[in-house]
């Protein structure tokens, strides 16, 4: 049984047959999607789809795409969103200067309030990180010790940096480009990082695994990723399914899991 501990179901792509989409995941042994929220819109609907469907959970945050310094209102509002029933975490949140749709500084603010947000709540954290990880590591230094975990989603840096993020207790959650065979460095992690931090995702509907690249994304297909990541582990892809699932479950507290 694998879960897709990352995924947009929210999204356009998924409008019209979000029954069907749950049904293929099942079907390919994905009994758990965790959809992401990326702003407070898109997060009331995360919480709105985890309450309509029992294999679906909800994280709230915002998006470094969509940050902005947030009001007290605003801070409310996520925070209430937090506390709903089946919200597993905070995020997606983070820094990107790849893309630089928000000026940094903003970028930088809007994550340490959604900081303050996951200490107060006691929800694990999901980061969303691109070419920004020094700033990163520097920021979150002054809350790995109060925050009740962390997930890097889509993880993007080098041992070095996987190193430094396990070492403050975070997850490592591998998309399908690691299934690209230009994704050496990503690989490499893969095959370092401890059996009991890794966690599959696939960020639908983005970063289709091979043979889907380039098509939509969908929670059936990381059973792919799953697949890669027993290959260069060189185990049983029942044995990634068991302890990916087993980690997702003690990092967003899953104690009665769908099935």
């Amino acid at each position: 049984m694998l879960i897709d501990t990352h995924a947009h179901l929210d999204f356009p792509e998924f409008a019209q047959d979000l029954d069907a989409v749950l049904e293929r995941a099942k079907s390919a042994g994905v009994h758990e999607i965790v959809t992401i929220g990326i702003s407070l819109a898109s997060s009331e609907k995360a919480v709105e789809l985890a309450n309509m469907h029992p294999e679906i959970y909800a994280t709230v945050g915002i998006h470094p795409h969509d940050a902005l310094p947030l009001n007290e209102q605003q801070l409310r509002t996520l925070e209430t969103l937090a506390q709903a029933k089946r919200v597993v975490a905070l995020g997606e949140v983070g820094l990107d200067y790849y893309r630089d749709r928000r000026p940094r500084a903003i970028q930088r603010q809007c994550l340490r309030q959604q900081l303050e947000v996951a200490c107060k709540t006691g929800l694990p954290v999901v980061f969303h990180v691109r070419e920004a990880h020094a700033d990163f590591l520097n920021i979150i230094a002054d809350y790995a010790t109060i925050l009740n975990g962390g997930v890097l989603h889509c993880f993007s840096g080098d041992w070095g940096v996987a190193r430094r993020c396990l070492d403050m207790g975070f997850y490592l959650s591998i998309p399908g480009t690691v299934t690209f065979p230009k994704a050496e460095i990503q690989q490499e992690v893969v095959r370092q990082a401890p059996w009991d931090r890794l966690l599959l995702e696939t960020d639908a509907p983005y970063l289709a695994p091979v043979p889907y690249r380039g098509k939509v994304n969908e929670p059936a297909f990381v059973r792919y990723t799953a697949a890669k990541v027993a290959e260069l582990r060189g185990c049983s892809l029942e044995e990634v399914a068991q302890q990916t699932t087993s980690n997702a479950h003690k990092v967003f507290r899953i104690d009665n899991p769908a099935h």
